[in-house]
């Protein structure tokens, strides 16, 4: 009896501790003041030769010039790399410093974690001062299901009248860039994507009007430079209204990322492709020789407003009749946190469809789009 009175006694006892044992202290804030004494208390996200992005509960994210800035003081640990060193795969970390940083007359203090002597770096010298943990992330191997990027897109339209009309229309985008930071010499970057739109009009005593396209891409790009890539891609596309039953393209080339930067990106790329088109209803089918150019161009502006437009030519050289194009403009516009409206233009353009079928194909569609995390 006594024994067991004493297991119970000793079982509270840990249990009261375990309640009481004190939780681990909460990090202090970054802080940062401005010339004129002004304070922002929050986290410093990150920083370049230029400016720093703040993040205070009070004011939101915020963009800043370092001229602006008198003091920035964080006990937070950060990697500093100097705007003369290119960061590729397998860095010297050793050149890198890392540790928690402050800064005052515009220049950054990096005191490392294990207490050695703090190294100076002008903030005129810093390419960009990253949060440690996600500076060794990025230098990470990743598997391939890991790092993806994207969306999905959806919309219909469903009337029931004098007429019966019934559209369908989605789509789903997928990019995973490696290493995914624009701070690090880019390794390689794959792209998935599938749009399709499908239509049916009813009228009493007339014949069906249909609509049937769909588009399906893909393709993987490896870096050899900074701003050249060679790519390997594919392309499906079926068009109803075109009489084109099945469009196959397999071709392979080089890329130039002729613009760069935080918000906009240009590129521009050319490919020799093989080509077998099949029409629908016909004994009609070719094998083409041909290349492929084209180009797409990303824009992102202020509250997470994206344009992104995109053109694509296609010459066959072993029959220069059977030329075809392709261009796009979507614009996506933040509606609630994962949720965005879009809206979009398409043009496809084939040469030679078969007699009673139409060259142009043009479409405008309005969704939501689910922007994964």
């Amino acid at each position: 009896m006594r024994l067991t009175l004493l297991m119970t006694m000793t079982c509270c006892g840990m249990a009261v501790l375990a309640q009481t044992k004190p939780s681990a202290p909460k990090p202090e804030p970054d802080v940062l003041i401005f010339n004129d004494g002004e304070k922002l208390i929050g986290h410093l996200v990150r920083s370049n030769g230029k400016s720093v992005t703040f993040k205070s509960d009070m004011a939101g994210e915020l963009t800043v010039d370092w001229s602006k800035i008198k003091e920035l003081r964080s006990p937070q640990q950060y990697a500093v790399i100097s705007k003369d060193l290119k960061i590729t795969r397998h860095p010297d970390t050793s050149k890198i410093p890392q540790g928690t940083v402050s800064m005052e007359e515009q220049k950054l203090e990096v005191h490392p974690a294990g207490g050695g002597a703090p190294q100076t770096v002008r903030v005129a010298d810093t390419g960009n001062v990253i949060d440690e943990a996600v500076f060794k992330a990025a230098l990470e191997s990743r598997g391939f299901l890991e790092g993806w990027k994207g969306s999905v897109t959806g919309g219909v339209s469903l009337v029931e009248a004098t007429q019966t009309n019934q559209t369908f229309t989605g789509g789903f985008n997928f990019i995973r860039a490696m290493p995914g930071q624009d701070w690090i010499s880019p390794r390689n970057r794959t792209l998935v994507d599938f749009n399709a739109a499908y239509g049916k009009v009813t009228n009493p005593n007339t014949p069906e009007v249909k609509t049937e396209i769909f588009h399906a891409h893909a393709e993987r790009d490896e870096y050899l430079r900074q701003n050249i890539f060679t790519f390997g891609q594919l392309a499906f596309d079926h068009n109803f209204s075109q009489g084109l039953d099945l469009q196959q393209n397999y071709g392979g080339g080089f890329g130039w990322a002729a613009i760069r930067d935080d918000n906009k990106e240009l590129d521009l790329k050319g490919s020799m492709t093989y080509i077998r088109q099949a029409f629908t209803g016909s004994t009609k089918s070719e094998s083409l020789i041909g290349s492929t150019f084209g180009e797409n161009y990303n824009r992102k502006f202020k509250r997470g407003i994206l344009v992104a437009q995109q053109l694509t030519l296609t010459p066959a050289w072993n029959n220069t009749n059977a030329y075809s194009g392709i261009g796009s403009v979507s614009l996506t516009v933040p509606l609630y946190k994962r949720l965005n409206f879009a809206s979009g233009l398409v043009d496809n353009f084939l040469n030679d469809p078969p007699p009673g079928f139409k060259k142009n194909s043009f479409q405008f569609t309005l969704g939501v789009t689910y922007a994964l995390p």
